[in-house]
């Protein structure tokens, strides 16, 4: 028997419906059940073939224990080694490396040293750094956020440089960026399972929580839910992940990726709506299922690695087209 088991905290509603999902379907070998730890032994696996991931960003315990299974061969989905190294700065790098506009950012040291460092730590950075430089380059406003992380903690808006420094301030040992704010016209936040299939989703992060995402949506247009689809499919390969959100907000007809490294997205039926919850139910079901049957005792069984140098390999492609 092929186990697929999911790692998860205060979620009600994702997944008892995802277990129930995958015995449903009665594939033959193949069972689904919430992972139980009893203990965490070197190299070893507690026999699960596929682990879906929606906790171990907040519980370190959780993702050492990934890790591990991981190298014994479970296929871990989000990979835990790359999500242990992803921050939101490099993402807006590789963005650019796969031909996805991102908004103008910027890297800034934590205001605050951190522990057990001192002035000769720092003795490569210029300081004060090139504060004007930098906000002539984002311009304002501005969000003031971690270069790490999630769920809008220590997320600011920033109107000019006065308030800028107030919050920097503010930020303690936190490495910040600051990024432009791109005015939009429509916003989506997007699903991608498997870094082939996409479900649109429209959003409007200005809205209370439970009001964020758009009942009874209007049609979208062809070529934009095709420049979507490419923006997100792009990102997705780029990144690995095989459970993943992608938010793009639309300025001037152009798909702008703002946020797009959640490995652990929501998927409360309560927040996303009975569609979007049996779409993502369904399709989660189908890949863990599929990577159960494709699973290689004693192998590395993770997906990451090639994706980069193919979206890469890709945009490069693209470009060399374009010239032709």
């Amino acid at each position: 028997m092929r186990k697929i088991g999911i790692l998860f905290g205060k979620e009600e509603t994702f997944p008892p419906a995802f277990v129930e999902r995958v015995n449903s379907k009665k594939e033959p070998g193949v069972s689904a059940e919430f992972v139980r730890i009893e203990k965490v032994i070197q190299g070893a696996a507690d026999d699960y073939a596929v682990i879906i991931d929606r906790i171990s960003q907040d519980v370190p315990f959780y993702r050492a224990y990934l890790k591990n299974a991981a190298s014994a061969g479970v296929a871990v989905i989000n990979n835990p080694f790359w999500w242990s190294a992803d921050d939101k700065f490099f993402n807006n790098a590789l963005a650019e490396m796969v031909g996805v506009a991102v908004p103008r950012t910027v890297l800034l040291p934590s205001h605050t040293r951190p522990d057990d460092t001192e002035d000769k730590s720092f003795r490569n950075l210029a300081y004060p750094l090139d504060w004007d430089a930098i906000f002539d380059y984002v311009g304002f406003p501005a969000f003031f956020k971690p270069f790490a992380g999630g769920g809008w903690k220590n997320v600011y808006k920033i109107h000019n440089r006065e308030e800028f420094f107030e919050k920097y301030h503010q930020t303690g040992q936190l490495v910040m960026m600051l990024q432009e704010e791109i005015q939009f016209t429509e916003y989506y936040r997007c699903y991608c399972l498997d870094c082939r299939l996409v479900r649109l989703m429209e959003y409007d992060p200005r809205q209370p929580y439970h009001q964020q995402y758009v009942q009874n949506p209007k049609p979208i247009e062809a070529k934009m839910k095709k420049k979507l689809e490419e923006a997100v499919l792009k990102l997705c390969a780029g990144l690995g992940y095989d459970f993943n959100t992608v938010e793009l907000a639309i300025r001037d007809g152009v798909p702008y990726a703002i946020d797009f490294g959640n490995p652990a997205p929501d998927a409360d039926v309560r927040s996303v709506g009975a569609d979007n919850f049996e779409w993502v139910v369904e399709n989660a079901a189908n890949m863990a299922i599929e990577r159960a049957k494709k699973f290689k005792k004693g192998a590395m069984n993770l997906t990451w690695g090639k994706f980069i140098t193919e979206a890469v390999q890709n945009r490069r492609a693209d470009a060399q087209s374009l010239k032709i």
